[in-house]
């Protein structure tokens, strides 16, 4: 067995996971909260051309993440005020903000095509990184996918452990009960949301600042409906969020390698299996109806705040 090929296959997949960690976990404390945003994919995009843009003006792999998670507060800070304030249908409004940051990015974007990111370093953990298989592929990487993973681990933490965390999810279990008891739902949510939108942002910058430097027109290629099955497929916990991104990442994988090895399957079917694993998993889950029970109460309720 060819072992540098093994690891860096799993290098790679750790590579492809990292967008869908925090795609998906930018959708999953919106649907804790109640919220459901389908328009994940149109802020990942517009965070993977703030982040490159700002990188590619000379300022440093921080500033360039923290740009990308502005931009996607802000268009989620779009789509918090249509549907918190002016009670807009939640699913309409997260396809048009998926349509508006595609249409967005390939406008803006057009100066940047063709030209690529600074290379980003990775960190290798001393004596870790070392080791046979497991040092390149586990522990010689980019800061950025550390992060995702710790972000995951303190998602969880919140979401189980903290008051703060107790109140959003009392939020979208029932947001009347929520009300009643004197919290802010529509404060709560809005914050939800801005995270969620930074943290959609922070994957698509990943997108154009690590995984592939450069950037080009729809570059998100429908992660960011990945994201929103991932949320379903993890039943909405932040560490199982992690294993079916990873799951998700390896079938990527799988499909590139398997086009450079000549595999005797159509590109075309090699290319459109990440997605038939996600419908797949769907449907297996709408199969299982232990699992639908454990969506949150208020998922997609419209909440109107009484005066």
């Amino acid at each position: 067995m060819d072992y540098g090929l093994l690891s860096s296959i799993l290098h790679a997949v750790l590579v492809a996971s990292t967008p869908l960690v925090f795609a998906g976990l930018g959708a999953l404390i919106q649907e804790r909260a109640g919220v459901l945003n389908l328009g994940i994919e149109g802020l990942m995009i517009v965070g993977a051309l703030a982040g490159f843009a700002t990188a590619l003006s000379g300022f440093p792999l921080l500033i360039s993440i923290i740009a990308a998670a502005l931009a996607g507060a802000l268009l989620a800070s779009i789509f918090a005020l249509l549907v918190l304030r002016l009670y807009a249908n939640p699913v309409a409004t997260g396809l048009a903000l998926t349509l508006f940051g595609l249409g967005l990015s390939a406008l803006a974007g057009a100066q940047y095509v063709g030209q690529a990111a600074p290379q980003v370093d990775a960190w290798n953990i001393p004596i870790l990184s070392h080791l046979p298989i497991a040092g390149h592929a586990l522990f010689s990487h980019d800061p950025l996918v550390y992060l995702s993973i710790s972000l995951a681990v303190l998602m969880w933490w919140f979401i189980t452990k903290s008051r703060a965390g107790l109140i959003l999810r009392a939020v979208g279990e029932n947001h009347s009960a929520a009300h009643a008891l004197g919290f802010s739902v529509t404060r709560i949510r809005f914050l939800a949301i801005i995270t969620g939108g930074a943290l959609a942002g922070i994957g698509g910058s990943y997108l154009t600042l690590v995984q592939t430097p450069l950037f080009v027109e729809g570059m998100t290629a429908g992660r960011g409906w990945i994201a929103l099955a991932l949320v379903v497929f993890a039943s909405w916990r932040p560490l199982r969020v992690i294993v079916g991104a990873y799951l998700f990442g390896s079938v990527s994988i799988i499909q590139l390698h398997g086009q450079a090895l000549g595999v005797s399957v159509a590109s075309q079917w090699l290319s459109m299996l990440p997605y038939l694993v996600t419908i797949g998993a769907l449907v297996i889950i709408a199969g299982r109806g232990n699992f639908s029970h454990k969506a949150p109460g208020s998922l997609g309720v419209t909440f109107r705040e009484s005066k």
